[in-house]
């Protein structure tokens, strides 16, 4: 991989209130960051999957992550040292990378605005019921920005994000079930009320990776 020529510290714009521009990073982060990162397997694929990037209070402190039990991406981070992280605006990258198995040939998306190649080294660790959580600090290499959008506001894309959470809980014995497929419910209606063909394509794809409406009755369609 090559980078766009720049000397990595650009850190994003930081024209966002209390947002950081973590060095090394193309872009700035506030809060939790949802982003993807694809991480090489052992059959020499790489594997997408969601993230979210927790922001430093200082620019020179480590964005950190979690992953949570067992996944691709922990084994991954654990057997490979990294990956490659990825901003994109696609909805539907996100329901790929957040509920289905994906591999692809290449670490780059072809959906992604921006991407930083990441060292992880795992920093700490605590366990909730049977799941084992892990914080990993993220040092960013190359990196590079692929498209400069001016930002717009769609309800419908956070209500995909917001659904994918919910959805990746359906199957997990500490979460309520009822209570999960009510937030899928209210997240459906207004992707429908306020998405795009790409928000709603995303949830469709949703719909179809964990078949909540027939698990709700079928009474919210």
């Amino acid at each position: 991989m090559t980078d766009d020529g720049s000397d990595g510290s650009r850190g994003g714009a930081a024209d966002v209130a209390d947002a950081v521009a973590p060095d090394g990073w193309p872009v700035a982060l506030r809060g939790v960051t949802e982003s993807i990162v694809t991480t090489l397997g052992p059959n020499d694929r790489w594997n997408v999957a969601a993230l979210g990037l927790h922001a430093p209070n200082d620019p020179a402190d480590p964005v950190t992550a979690r992953t949570y039990g067992r996944t691709r991406t922990w084994r991954n981070f654990t057997e490979r040292g990294g990956g490659v992280v990825q901003f994109t605006s696609d909805p539907r990258t996100f329901v790929d990378a957040a509920l289905t198995v994906r591999e692809v040939d290449e670490p780059v998306l072809e959906t992604a605005d921006a991407w930083v190649e990441v060292t992880a080294e795992e920093v700490g660790s605590e366990t909730e019921g049977d799941t084992t959580i892990r914080t990993w600090s993220l040092d960013p290499a190359e990196s590079a920005v692929l498209r400069e959008r001016v930002p717009t506001i769609n309800r419908g894309f956070g209500a995909v994000v917001d659904a994918t959470v919910a959805a990746s809980r359906l199957d997990v014995p500490a979460f309520e079930t009822a209570e999960l497929l009510d937030r899928l419910a209210y997240f459906a209606d207004v992707v429908d009320r306020c998405g795009g063909p790409a928000e709603r394509e995303a949830f469709a794809r949703i719909d179809e990776a964990t078949g909540w409406r027939e698990r709700a009755g079928g009474d919210e369609e």
